[in-house]
């Protein structure tokens, strides 16, 4: 076995009571479906494993004074049948649409997949373009909040230590005429990670025909979900116009830094990627809600 005790919780104190007991030798599991193959595969290892899938208080899916929190223990399956955020925040709808197969969209959590901090988890990079924060319990009964942006620190590497903490909620705020879109591009039936996806987040002035707020993520093209500012900063600069994408889509381009890997190509190939991809990603996420182009190039949302 793979492990020596596995033990099954029934409220967040127990748990990390638990977690207090053993001092690192104890570990959370949720779905498990990254974590088992990795204690199988020898890529860590743990004496106790705490499972807190019967956590209900921790499944949530839920809109408070223009913000949407989500339990950490919700799964891929609740957020992709979420009406809510197939209304409000397409992008993680189709995120969490993406993950795996359907058996593993129906035990994984959406804490899971932050937790495990790969760079090209899918509802990650959502998450990453909603500027979400997360809230997390430490061991010593205190709490603390966590930007996205600040939460990863390398491949498989987070701030969040499931040996002493727990992640409770993920919570983001919804953006004036929001608009969202996730491209992504994968192995042909494969379950695996993508080999690139971008997650798009835009505030739109319908008025004035520009927009408030952009936010483009992209991964796997650094050691952690790749914000980038360039391309944002170039998307508030003007009026929308298809040049204006294209210019965001160059930025975008020059900033990604991909390595040579055999699974997702080389390096032109991969920048090559970004540089196509947030472009259509930027258009599909300006067509909802009734966004179109015209003609002359301009773009009226």
């Amino acid at each position: 076995m793979y492990w020596e005790k596995y033990l099954k919780v029934k409220t967040l104190h127990e748990a990390m009571e638990i977690l207090k007991l053993y001092q690192g030798k104890a570990r959370l599991i949720a779905g498990g479906t990254d974590l088992v193959l990795q204690l199988r595969e020898k890529k860590k290892r743990v004496s106790v494993l705490v499972d807190i899938s019967d956590l209900p208080e921790l499944q949530y899916i839920k809109e408070e004074h223009g913000q949407i929190k989500i339990g950490a223990m919700t799964t891929h399956s609740q957020l992709a049948a979420s009406p809510l955020l197939w209304e409000k925040v397409i992008v993680l709808a189709q995120a969490a649409s993406s993950v795996g197969s359907p058996q593993i969209r129906n035990v994984g959590t959406v804490g899971g997949n932050i937790v495990n901090a790969q760079p090209a988890a899918d509802t990650v990079v959502a998450l990453m373009a909603l500027d979400a924060k997360v809230v997390v319990f430490n061991n010593d009964g205190g709490e603390e909040k966590i930007p996205f942006s600040e939460l990863f620190l390398g491949v498989g590497e987070s701030k969040i230590d499931p040996t002493s903490q727990l992640l409770k909620e993920i919570s983001f705020s919804l953006l004036p005429e929001m608009r969202s879109s996730l491209g992504r591009l994968a192995r042909r039936k494969a379950l695996a990670l993508p080999i690139l996806n971008i997650g798009i987040v835009l505030s739109v002035n319908k008025k004035e025909n520009r927009l408030h707020e952009a936010r483009i993520c992209v991964a796997p093209v650094a050691p952690v979900p790749m914000r980038m500012k360039e391309a944002e900063k170039t998307l508030l600069s003007r009026k929308l116009s298809d040049e204006l994408l294209i210019s965001a889509s160059k930025a975008a381009f020059d900033a990604a830094d991909p390595r040579n890997s055999k699974l997702r190509g080389n390096t032109a190939y991969r920048k090559e990627l970004v540089r196509v991809m947030t472009y259509r990603t930027l258009k599909t996420a300006l067509a909802t809600r009734g966004g179109v182009g015209d003609e002359a190039g301009s773009i009226t949302v």
